[in-house]
């Protein structure tokens, strides 16, 4: 599949801010399974300065710089992206969760998505609700599905009950939250039996009942997961939808947790009170 994804994103300001200094992490990666074909960042007012990097997981940083005295700030990306589907082995095939959990064995870069983060932190108060998908021997996809399906039927998705700071033992008490709650929990779940696993960021593809005709704007940017097999590599799962991602998904950037994709975050000099504005669309092309 082949979408156009538009990112807009605005602040106005009660007050005038007198330099801003943002970093965004907009552009969808370049993956075995996805290719982003065009990739355009236009911001307002004009930035001074403009940069960009990879950072430590391989996400494309832009660092933007904006000096002089303004009242709002927009950032619009436009990305053109192709997606397939990524080819998975049986859940039965793959290696036993053991296995996964075998620090020895892994590559350190791996290794790395086993510890505690700021935002999946406590894995003590999950391991026991984690390890009940996971009995001795069983073959890792297999326990990471079930535990995937568990999340999705066990919590509501309640766009009112968490924000980006509810911490994670609030959202495991309330059985309640969003696509970026049950993303964390589920890796806190696979970290706290010490099997890697890293938040993703990204967008899916959202279809309209049947007669209904689509909403510009209504898209959202969307959080999931993946989890480190062993002879396989990384495996996508959303446990939002209780599925594995398909070629609707669209991966932007990877980290530990939020902290380390989201998608813009900065600091500014004055302001006084501000109104964020948050607008994605992703239309299918092909």
């Amino acid at each position: 599949m082949q979408y156009d994804v538009t990112h807009y994103t605005k602040y106005d300001y009660s007050e005038s801010v007198v330099v801003a200094h943002h970093v965004a992490r907009l552009k969808p990666r370049d993956l075995p399974f996805q290719e982003c074909v065009n990739h355009e960042l236009a911001i307002a007012p004009a930035p001074a300065v403009t940069s960009t990097h990879e950072d430590y997981f391989g996400n494309l940083v832009t660092i933007v710089a904006v000096q002089g005295a303004h009242t709002s700030l927009a950032i619009r990306a436009t990305s053109t992206v192709t997606v397939k589907t990524p080819q998975l082995p049986e859940p039965g095939d793959t290696s036993p969760w053991e296995a996964a959990a075998d620090r020895d064995s892994l590559p350190l870069n791996v290794v790395e998505f086993v510890f505690d983060s700021t935002s999946s932190r406590s894995q003590f108060i999950v391991e026991d609700y984690a390890r009940a998908s996971f009995p001795p021997g069983r073959p890792l996809l297999e326990g990471v599905l079930e535990l995937t399906g568990r999340i999705h039927d066990e919590f509501t998705f309640d766009p009112k009950a968490t924000t980006v700071a509810t911490p994670l033992t609030e959202v495991f008490a309330s059985r309640r939250g969003v696509c970026q709650d049950f993303a964390r929990l589920e890796i806190a779940c696979l970290r706290s039996l010490g099997i890697p696993a890293r938040y993703v960021s990204g967008y899916m593809e959202t279809v309209p009942p049947p007669g209904t005709p689509r909403l510009v704007g209504a898209d959202v940017s969307h959080a999931w997961l993946s989890v480190f097999c062993p002879s396989i590599g990384w495996i996508a799962v959303d446990p939002t939808n209780n599925l594995l991602p398909t070629d609707r998904h669209i991966t932007v950037a990877w980290g530990r947790d939020y902290n380390d994709v989201s998608p813009i975050r900065g600091v500014i000099l004055g302001g006084g009170a501000h109104d964020l504005r948050v607008q994605v669309d992703v239309v299918r092309l092909d």
